[in-house]
């Protein structure tokens, strides 16, 4: 589909639904070096946007939901305080009510508010990562948010997301953010307005349209101790490595390897149990120290697939997706390149839908760096079904 298609797909799907859409790209995103003769037409642009804002703030404030911008996805917005809005976010996702939800902030004076302390780690983390894809779990304060937010818990995870849209929205919302990504439970996260559209519209109250996000994956989700300790409960925006370079110690939480599975216990963290970020058809990973042996299982695996009548789809890198035989192709960048099929991974897993694919074969990556976070979304996407070539 090229750009045309997808504009006209887009203004079809925007009419004729009760989901208020606000088009917004920041001035700094769209003017950048502007000739001073366009100082004006920039500040009366600028002033359009915090008009958009504006109308979305309320609709929040009011117990609406809506989607906005991050840097890493687009989020389901509703205020943390109010039960039945963050109900509605429940319900608009089909999301499962023991999963809970990330609370947004805009400034480090709403901790206040939401926690009990703030330790030396996590000072530290916020420090060095705030604003940014790094979520922190911490002592919720009792009554500060919805219990539905919390799942039971007697912690809240918090983040400052790292981008302009986000910032404003929540600050003209004048109220703490909950928001999981903005698409159905279990689909593949959303990273530009259409996917939310296509998964949420005339189920929320809202979309405020900031553009591509950015990462591409979510946050970062940890746990620290006042040692130093970091306990990493989902990998993300921000790597161990990074952390290490904070922490006094980083660890990955043992349940991570059981992420997706039914018997695995209550989540302290969101996308921690349930099989994510899922395309319609099945989908397997393949993964090996060999590159020609993961390469040839790969095709054979597609091969069989096209037997059986398959609409067949491959999942892989510039270095080795021209290897393969399927109807839909698709690279997620350079395998030297990790941050980049980070933020082709979701699009690649829609487009797979959009075209009907029924089979997938993904190609594992190194779990360096975003390569853990994007290996542990394609793991998640495949329901855990690995094919080790070793």
């Amino acid at each position: 589909m090229d750009n045309k298609e997808r504009l006209l797909a887009r203004e079809e799907l925007e009419r004729g639904i009760d989901t208020l859409v606000w088009h917004i790209r920041s001035v700094t995103e769209q003017e950048t070096g502007v000739a001073a003769s366009r100082l004006t037409q920039s500040l009366e642009k600028a002033a359009v946007l915090r008009v958009k804002l504006e109308e979305a703030g309320q609709t929040l404030a009011h117990g609406g939901i809506v989607a906005f911008p991050t840097e890493t996805v687009y989020g389901l917005g509703a205020d943390a305080r109010n039960t039945q809005a963050v109900e509605n976010v429940f319900a608009a996702k089909g999301r499962p009510s023991d999963n809970p939800l990330i609370v947004h902030i805009s400034d480090r004076s709403q901790l206040e508010a939401l926690v009990t302390g703030v330790n030396e780690t996590e000072r530290a983390l916020m420090d060095a990562f705030w604003p940014g894809p790094l979520t922190l779990v911490l002592p919720v304060k009792e009554g500060a948010v919805s219990p539905r937010v919390t799942a039971g818990l007697d912690t809240v995870a918090v983040r400052m997301p790292d981008h302009p849209v986000a910032l404003a929205l929540i600050s003209a919302a004048g109220c703490p953010l909950a928001a999981p990504s903005a698409n159905r439970s279990g689909r593949p996260s959303p990273t530009l307005a259409e996917h939310v559209l296509v998964d949420l519209a005339g189920r929320i109250d809202g979309v405020v349209d900031g553009g591509p996000a950015g990462v591409g994956v979510e946050s970062t989700v940890v746990q620290a101790g006042p040692d130093g300790a970091v306990t990493v409960l989902r990998p993300g925006g921000v790597t161990e490595e990074q952390l290490a370079a904070v922490a006094a110690s980083v660890q990955r939480d043992p349940a991570l390897a059981q992420a997706g599975s039914l018997e695995s216990p209550a989540p302290r963290s969101p996308g921690m149990k349930y099989t994510h970020y899922a395309p319609k058809g099945a989908m397997c990973v393949v993964q090996g120290r060999d590159a020609d042996a993961v390469a040839s299982r790969m095709a054979a695996e597609l091969e069989a697939a096209a037997r059986r009548g398959e609409v067949t789809g491959v999942l892989s890198y510039d270095e080795h997706i021209g290897r393969f035989r399927a109807g839909v192709a698709v690279s997620l960048g350079s395998a030297a390149a990790p941050e980049e099929a980070a933020r082709r991974l979701y699009a690649g897993l829609r487009r797979f839908d959009d075209e009907g694919v029924t089979f997938i074969v993904a190609e594992a990556c190194p779990e360096q760096g975003l390569g853990a976070a994007v290996m542990n979304r394609l793991l998640k996407a495949a329901g855990h079904h690995v094919i080790h070539t070793d």
